[in-house]
């Protein structure tokens, strides 16, 4: 779940908890969505810590540079040698 879901979670628990007068036999809508933005809120918390860690720099190491063989044409700078 990605930080989209959190706050939809989030968003759809408020919804649940203070938008909502409806009656359920059975259900606690109020307490439905109370959970839903704590969960939504541990994945948000979730989230940042895991793209805090992702975010962590690392010099830069020294470049590796290849260095061709020397082949001897028969010539030498653009001259022949």
């Amino acid at each position: 779940m990605g930080l989209g879901g959190c706050i939809i979670l989030i968003a759809v628990g408020a919804i649940l908890t203070f938008a909502t007068d409806w009656d359920m036999q059975g259900v606690n809508l109020d307490l439905v969505g109370v959970i839903f933005m704590i969960v939504g809120l541990i994945g948000v918390a979730t989230f940042s810590s895991i793209a805090r860690r992702r975010r962590v720099v690392v010099p830069p190491t020294t470049p590796v540079v290849e260095e061709r063989p020397h082949t001897h044409d028969g010539y030498h700078n653009g001259y022949g040698a």
